[in-house]
């Protein structure tokens, strides 16, 4: 079915192409991208309006319903203003900004104008961790006592045939760093588990990789339910590892996301789970999903599914952290400071 929406998006690196992809297999037809690259190499264009911008303000002016928020981390903030101000809806990208300045005005602004806004945390949209999250609700494995999520990446094989020194992820100017890029276990923790604190973080650019952000972190974590938890990122790992383990008074929850199922070991040992994401599993059927429900609020006036408010609470999680492990890092230059030696 082709829907009439207009829809702009803005950056064009991996993440735009998806939405783009992603928009016209579920029938919608007239865009606008906001990008420097040409557009000739995204496929098959017969059948669409594909409109090609260069200036924010111009591409506003020609009235998108929906703004698509996926330039650099650091431009996210000004770019959704700017739609919000448009009164367009917005699906923003996450993380949601490199810092908290602003997007408490965004927040308003989008709710003074009746605007649908969702975060780009696709990993709500995994069947398997829906499942968790479910069994975990249910009572499967007991109370809740620890978590712990484990993702490394290499980042130079993100995208072999970029270089990886020049993208968002590896430049602190434009809010990259392990922490702010593979945030999604900040926020699928909370999500899973409820309200949290971060403890404390170590980490730092432990590798030989060439960037100017943390490469490696380790975050602890406190629940308000009483439960602990650690959140371990890097940029360096070959081959690359993503896991949950959750561990309850009456069992435990462990997934990979390599193979996308889940064990689920209840009854305090006793019996045994295996949740699974389908023999024909892809990973853009995540993503997919995310589109289709946001699409769906849009035209069914619902609130989203991960709203700005969650948003901003994966990224204050994400920034306690990192001041944690800038904090440390200062201490080791400095072994003198507060009356300490080492």
């Amino acid at each position: 079915m082709t829907n009439s929406m207009k829809i702009l998006i803005v950056g064009f690196g991996s993440i735009g192409k998806r939405h783009f992809n992603n928009l016209v297999v579920l029938g919608y037809r007239d865009f606008q991208v906001l990008t420097s690259q040409d557009l000739t190499g995204i496929g098959n264009l017969a059948g669409l309006r594909v409109c090609k911008e260069i200036n924010l303000a111009d591409a506003l002016a020609k009235h998108p319903d929906v703004v698509f928020v996926c330039n650099p981390t650091a431009l996210h903030l000004e770019t959704a203003l700017a739609a919000a101000g448009a009164g367009c809806h917005i699906f923003l990208e996450k993380p949601v900004s490199h810092n908290l300045d602003g997007l408490e005005k965004l927040a308003a602004l989008a709710e003074v104008k009746q605007l649908k806004l969702q975060v780009g945390f696709q990993w709500r949209y995994h069947g398997v961790l829906k499942g968790i999250r479910s069994a975990i609700a249910e009572g499967k494995i007991g109370k809740p006592i620890a978590a712990h999520a484990h993702w490394g990446e290499w980042l130079p094989g993100w995208h072999p045939l970029e270089d990886y020194r020049k993208g968002y992820s590896a430049r602190n100017d434009l809010g990259g760093g392990v922490l702010l890029t593979l945030c999604h276990p900040f926020d699928y923790l909370r999500w899973m588990l409820g309200e949290y604190e971060v403890v404390s973080a170590i980490g730092g650019k432990l590798s030989e990789l060439e960037l100017d952000t943390e490469d490696t972190a380790l975050t602890s974590l406190r629940f308000q339910s009483g439960a602990v938890g650690l959140v371990y990122l890097d940029y360096i790992s070959q081959p690359p590892m993503h896991t949950l383990q959750i561990i309850g008074t009456e069992g435990r929850i462990e997934w990979v996301a390599l193979c996308g199922s889940a064990k689920i070991y209840s009854q305090s040992g006793r019996a045994f789970e295996t949740l699974t994401p389908g023999r024909h599993f892809e990973r853009n059927e995540m993503f997919l999903d995310q589109t289709a429900d946001f699409m769906d609020c849009i035209l069914q006036d619902q609130a989203p599914a991960c709203t700005m408010h969650d948003g901003i609470r994966a990224l204050e999680l994400c920034l306690a952290a990192k001041a944690y492990i800038e904090n440390t890092e200062t201490f080791a230059k400095e072994p003198h400071r507060n009356g300490f030696t080492i």
